[in-house]
């Protein structure tokens, strides 16, 4: 596995480094020096939901904001499976093909699902974990698990794979997440960037193989290792997410040795509708002495 700069001058992406992943092309972006700090982004979203960290944190840490293989910039490759197991298998070797040996891991949303999956795994290479708004060991509020379940079982026979990889799709994803455009969080472009993949063929072709290797269903064995968990940990979590219940981040808080919780007022998308609050939670985690 390699890793390369690209020529901001021939290709003008916002993600301006790349490494091979699984055989896959995955960018990623990366500021600052010292000790490495990897931010892992959620869906539909790239290594820009942390826009507004990034620079910040980077006065202090070498950071590394990675679209995940599928999203952003990265290569959507349907030969790579993209159930639970294989995506953090997968994010362990994203650590080895950018030579990192331990980090500290703020993941949101699915990164969080997939970080907490790794932590526990690999213990050794996590020095501090920030989840923030993620269904983590748990799951979504009732309304939210039917609708993703739906996503699922259609994913995984013809006919609904076929209306998953449609045209419309894109409509409807944009319809669902407008009320994030209304309330501030994100401008129609910073919606159509995230969503924008939707609109090519090879896009929802790859949604809708990432749907088939998706599960809803709560995973009790993600839950009882939380005790497990030894590395300085915090919970950042807005408190109106309508997907994702405030007892998920209570639990986590609960039940992993000496973490914290910090309560922000915002929705799910919590980087980019609170920046500065997130960033102090950011920079308060890292001061806290690593184990």
């Amino acid at each position: 596995m390699t890793t390369e700069r690209i020529d901001p001058s021939v290709h003008p992406v916002p993600a301006p480094y790349e490494t091979t992943l699984d055989g896959a092309r995955l960018r990623y972006a990366a500021a600052g020096s010292g000790d490495p700090l990897v931010l892992l982004h959620g869906w539909p979203q790239s290594h820009r939901a942390w826009r507004e960290q990034i620079g910040p944190l980077s006065e202090s840490r070498r950071v590394i904001a990675p679209d995940w293989l599928g999203w952003g910039d990265s290569a959507r490759d349907t030969a790579l499976p993209c159930d639970y197991d294989s995506e953090v298998d997968r994010l362990a070797r994203l650590l080895d093909a950018l030579e990192l040996d331990r980090v500290d891991l703020a993941c949101h949303d699915y990164g969080g699902f997939l970080g907490l999956g790794l932590v526990q795994r690999h213990p050794g290479r996590v020095r501090r974990l920030a989840i923030l708004n993620s269904r983590a060991h748990a799951t979504f509020v009732a309304r939210y698990a039917l609708l993703f379940g739906a996503f699922t079982t259609a994913a995984r026979r013809g006919p609904g794979r076929r209306v998953l990889a449609s045209p419309p799709i894109h409509a409807v994803h944009r319809w669902g997440l407008h009320r994030y455009v209304r309330n501030g969080t994100f401008s129609p472009e910073r919606l159509e960037q995230y969503l924008g993949m939707l609109r090519t063929p090879e896009g929802r072709r790859w949604y809708a193989h990432f749907w088939a290797g998706y599960q809803v269903r709560v995973r009790p064995e993600l839950r009882a290792r939380l005790s497990e968990i030894d590395c300085p940990t915090t919970i950042v979590w807005g408190t109106r997410d309508p997907a994702i219940p405030m007892t998920t981040a209570e639990e986590l808080a609960r039940y992993i040795p000496n973490a914290e919780l910090v309560r922000i007022d915002a929705d799910h998308f919590l980087m980019e509708q609170r920046p500065e609050e997130v960033t102090a939670a950011l920079r308060h985690w890292l001061r806290r002495p690593a184990r």
